[in-house]
């Protein structure tokens, strides 16, 4: 039974990969700091005494633990959450991983980044594969996200030549579902929790910019495989996401008719470097890990859509 670590295990994705890994017999350490994450994300796994436990943390402090896979995840990952102290979100990036490499590097434990598909920046590829180096302005408000997961890519890559290190690296693309905050300022959650309030849907720009949406319990999927995959890439990145692109202007009108809604939209402005297209092509990940998204936009919605009911009650 492996003992595994999960930093940023009260986030969205990280519960999720908690109860994931519960149910496949894995002894779990969650860490947070509860700064984006929730205990309510994890209270009903604390029942579970003699597999889980949870650890309130903050990975930019070093932590001596004993574990056998270290799933690091812990960043604030959308604008409004990053970009509120850039400053903290670089350190968490950078020392942050500093500090789970070395306890990687301690402990013999594998570990996998959660990098991210920001990492391109807006870009002029199309879809974005994993060898395109990105088009990043490392001066703009994203940037300390952007940049901040470029260099923690360049620390695990240096980590495996230099120490031998057993690193993967996940380059996520935008993932919805259950459990997202609903003020995280992504694009699924405002849509759905404006929907449901009988607000009007605000859209930033003309709409026309594409993302591609991918369910929780496939990245998740995504994650648990390219972690165990043993081949010769395996330190490389590997996309994970969906890559059936669509406007927002196309989500928000099916947001609506899935809640009922009249679709009504107030514009706003673009924010600075918004990509204008977003889209991963995932053959590596099929390849490498039998990677293939299962869940359909329309079920994915409806199981969020009820998520986001329940908690707004």
């Amino acid at each position: 039974m492996a003992k595994t670590l999960v930093t940023g295990g009260a986030g969205f994705i990280g519960s999720h990969l908690c109860e994931r890994l519960l149910k496949d017999g894995h002894e779990v350490l969650c860490l947070d700091n509860f700064f984006t994450g929730s205990k309510d994300n994890v209270r009903h796994l604390l029942e579970n005494r003699e597999r889980f436990e949870l650890i309130r943390h903050d990975v930019v402090e070093p932590i001596l633990l004993e574990v056998d896979r270290i799933f690091h995840l812990a960043c604030p990952a959308s604008p409004v959450h990053y970009q509120f102290n850039p400053v903290k979100t670089i350190k968490t990036n950078v020392v942050g991983t500093l500090n789970m490499l070395g306890l990687s590097k301690r402990t013999g434990a594998r570990i996998l980044l959660a990098s991210t598909s920001e990492t391109y920046g807006d870009p002029t590829e199309h879809p974005q594969r994993e060898e395109y180096r990105g088009n990043v302005n490392q001066l703009g408000p994203r940037a300390c996200y952007d940049e901040g997961k470029r260099v923690a890519e360049t620390l695990m890559m240096d980590y495996h030549r230099q120490n031998k290190v057993n690193t993967r690296i996940a380059r996520i693309f935008n993932t919805y579902g259950p459990k997202m905050a609903f003020d995280d300022g992504r694009v699924v959650s405002n849509f759905v929790t404006q929907a449901l309030r009988g607000e009007d849907l605000t859209i930033y720009g003309d709409g026309r910019q594409t993302r591609s949406f991918c369910y929780v319990s496939d990245l998740v999927d995504g994650l648990v495989a390219l972690m165990e995959y043993e081949g010769e890439q395996c330190h490389e990145p590997h996309n994970l996401g969906n890559p059936n692109e669509i406007t927002i202007a196309e989500l928000a009108r099916i947001v609506c008719e899935l809640t009922g809604r009249k679709l009504v939209t107030v514009e706003r402005p673009l924010p600075q470097d918004d990509p204008g297209r977003r889209c991963p092509d995932i053959a590596r990940a099929k390849r490498h890990l039998r990677f293939e998204p299962k869940v359909g936009l329309g079920a994915g919605l409806r199981a969020t859509i009820e998520d986001f009911k329940q908690r707004l009650k």
